[in-house]
């Protein structure tokens, strides 16, 4: 996923014989340190730094901010920033590509009208029709001050962030193995939503291709090999929940395959082979297997049709969902659960913005204070004080989540892939065990993924929807993972299947709206699955929802930390923030129209 650029543009008062002579040297300064700034500090997802391309001269016009644009055709660039530090002719000079994210840091100073231009620039683009960012330091700065400061700074990094993360999608795949999961929604492919909104092409496969490969044995063999012996040694079992059990004959009838490690690894490569493709299949004679699908992310259906008599996904959606495998520490590659393509993009928004693992989960079950003493006798404490909402899923989950990575100050957290230490994954998987799939869920066996969060972290719960008639939509919830004492634990965790992972997740509360209470989180919250990253990225998420042009639903984030482009003030101000970014993104329409 590497490759994409954003590109600087420095713009200059056009006038020759004495004023742009004067501002070259400064102009050009200008776009280094902002060039600077976001390649030491912004990654792609596999790792490497987010290239800048700055424009071979400054732009004071309108032929060199065409020749500006010829060259950045050629370099991927996805986003563009235009830097200044004086008046600049703002139509001659603007960014007129439809599809680059832009943003304008205008320099506060007084001795040139830097804010002049970066006011007129954005009126240009609101009247346009083209979003656009507006960056302006708070306080003004000296003319030869080249310091970037704080507030600049987080602007510059918070868009480019963003604006890497929407190029990072751009002409990508999302690879549907199967259909529809018992009816869920999320599982319904929206062809036209992924192209406009997304930029990412739909890939249909039918979950046959599996069994397809493993027949042929189209697989790297000695990957396989490798992959086996690291689950015999890092795969602790877990409970057998179907040894003491007297189960009807359509069940006991209907598992097809008896060894079902062997299965599980098998599809977990096949599945990354047919998203991303494999060089080994093509000296082994599978040309077309080894090109792969192009994918950012994918889903399997799984339930019913497969599971019902052939090991479940859940060791494919949970190891390839997490930051490490066999061959050590690597990029997520984003598998969603039944199929459920929005909440894989959920996780893709996650592993866009943090370089780390998200993690699928049922939104199952709200606990209130007064239920869970009722439950347990005792009244939860800490984070989970006002309740908390269990996140669980059907026995696949990034093992990332159990929190069992350790920062430098040795809490545990969800760490980018890049930072990941042997020790850490050593951790993660003694936190995991692998039970047999429950068969009254699963006739055809497999492994679920189990463990519960062991760390108290900051987390985002994060969701997309589409809604008829009006379309997309983002929700999010702020919050922490709530570690309980074993005994609480264990009786709650047993009301559901204690063969799957378990997280109990406490949203931080402002007292209002669909944040009043926990009740009120769950009681909004628009499907029954959600998506976890690390952090609190709300913040992260709602720019890169603007740039997308999806509205945000439902969020916790402070009114002074939300940046969306400058025209969205325009659609409403007054406080009424969600009402205006709903206008904006309505009249401004997907990017990818």
């Amino acid at each position: 996923m590497a490759g994409v650029k954003i590109g600087i543009r420095p713009t200059i008062d056009g006038r020759w014989g004495g004023i742009r002579e004067g501002l070259e040297e400064q102009t050009m300064g200008m776009a280094k340190a902002a060039a600077k700034l976001i390649s030491e500090n912004v990654r792609c997802t596999d790792g490497t730094p987010v290239e800048c391309v700055i424009a071979d001269t400054t732009i004071g016009g309108g032929a060199e901010a065409a020749r500006c644009a010829e060259k950045f055709s050629h370099e991927n660039v996805c986003a563009t920033l235009t830097v200044t530090p004086c008046w600049c002719y703002g139509t001659e000079t603007m960014d007129l590509d439809p599809l680059t994210i832009k943003a304008v840091w205008g320099f506060n100073g007084t001795e040139r009208p830097g804010a002049v231009y970066l006011a007129a620039v954005m009126a240009a683009y609101a009247q346009r029709g083209l979003p656009a960012f507006s960056i302006y330091g708070h306080d003004v700065q000296d003319l030869g001050d080249t310091e970037v400061p704080a507030d600049v700074q987080e602007k510059i990094l918070r868009f480019a962030r963003c604006a890497a993360a929407v190029g990072q999608m751009r002409n990508k795949s999302y690879v549907g193995f199967g259909a529809v999961a018992m009816g869920i929604m999320g599982s319904y492919c929206d062809m036209d939503f992924l192209q406009k909104y997304m930029g990412i092409r739909a890939e249909w496969v039918d979950m046959t291709e599996i069994l397809r490969r493993i027949k042929l044995e189209i697989y790297d063999h000695e990957e396989y090999e490798r992959a086996m012996a690291w689950v015999k040694e890092n795969c602790r079992p877990g409970v057998n929940m179907n040894a003491a059990k007297q189960l009807p004959e359509v069940i006991t009838k209907s598992k097809a395959v008896q060894e079902d490690w062997p299965f599980v690894v098998k599809m977990a490569m096949i599945i990354r082979d047919v998203m991303l493709g494999n060089p080994k299949l093509d000296e082994m004679g599978w040309h077309e297997e080894a090109l792969g699908r192009n994918a950012v992310l994918g889903g399997f259906q799984g339930q019913r049709m497969w599971t019902d008599w052939l090991p479940n996904g859940d060791f494919a959606e949970a190891v390839l969902s997490s930051t490490f495998d066999w061959n050590g520490k690597r990029e997520p590659r984003i598998l969603a659960t039944e199929n459920d393509g929005l909440n894989g993009l959920a996780m893709l928004a996650g592993k866009l913005l943090t370089g780390g693992a998200s993690v699928f989960a049922d939104v199952r079950t709200y606990w209130s204070p007064e239920a869970v003493e009722r439950v347990t006798g005792r009244k939860p404490t800490g984070v989970a004080q006002n309740g908390f909402i269990h996140l669980i899923n059907s026995g696949a989950a990034a093992l990332d989540g159990t929190g069992a990575a350790k920062d430098a100050g040795g809490k545990g957290c969800m760490k980018p892939w890049w930072e990941l230490q042997q020790q850490d994954i050593d951790a993660i998987m003694k936190a995991v065990d692998w039970p047999n799939a429950n068969f009254e869920y699963f006739r055809g066996g497999g492994y679920s993924s189990h463990y519960k969060t062991q760390a108290e972290m900051p987390v985002t719960l994060i969701r997309f929807n589409l809604v008829d008639g009006l379309g997309p939509v983002l929700q999010l919830a702020e919050g922490y993972t709530a570690v309980l004492d074993d005994d609480m634990h264990r009786i709650l965790d047993q009301r559901t299947d204690p063969t799957w992972p378990c997280t109990w997740f406490a949203p931080r509360l402002t007292g209002k709206g669909a944040f009043t209470d926990v009740y009120s989180v769950m009681a909004n919250w628009g499907a029954n699955h959600g998506a976890f990253a690390y952090g609190h990225i709300g913040r992260d998420l709602i720019t890169f929802a603007s740039m997308l042009r999806i509205p945000v639903a439902m969020h916790n984030v402070e009114d002074a930390d939300i940046y969306r482009p400058h025209a969205w003030a325009a659609f409403g101000t007054n406080g009424d923030t969600t009402g205006a970014d709903y206008r904006a993104c309505a009249a401004y329409g997907p990017l990818y129209r």
